[in-house]
């Protein structure tokens, strides 16, 4: 890796919904190739807006349509040696239905903290608590 490597350039959601008691449901997805639980994330195609291709990920990886809403925080990190900056954002799940794949095989809908044991990386628990903050001071309407 050299210091003027441009980061590999990513995007994706931290997906939610209201369960049927109204309380507030985190998608989670597990990746068989890196035996891990992330949120829905991806790269970005050639000339492909950051958005755009964080509900492309979203619908790829699990089946949801979404209705993106506020910008969360970037992630930068090295993965496979080479600098990645991940964009997200909350995003609502409207409708759809998951189907195991090759590239993710499990998905679980989970209140947050649940969520955040779940999850493999510190990186994607800090999105939750990033989430969680944004929606307390607005009740009950989510994260938008």
């Amino acid at each position: 890796m050299t210091a003027n490597e441009p980061p590999v350039r990513a995007a994706g959601c931290v997906l939610w919904r209201r369960g049927r008691a109204g309380n507030l449901e985190i998608a989670v997805i597990h990746r068989p190739k890196y035996g891990d639980w992330s949120h829905p994330k991806g790269k970005l195609k050639r000339g492909e807006d950051a958005l755009r291709a964080a509900v492309r990920e979203v619908r790829e990886e699990t089946g949801m349509e979404c209705e993106p809403g506020a910008e969360l925080p970037t992630a930068s990190y090295v993965a496979a040696g080479r600098p990645k900056e991940v964009r997200y954002w909350a995003a609502r799940a409207t409708w759809g239905t998951f189907v195991p794949g090759k590239e993710v095989d499990r998905m679980a809908w989970l209140p947050p903290a649940e969520a955040k044991e779940r999850l493999t990386e510190e990186r994607d628990r800090e999105l939750v608590d990033a989430l969680l903050a944004m929606i307390s001071p607005l009740g009950q309407r989510g994260p938008h």
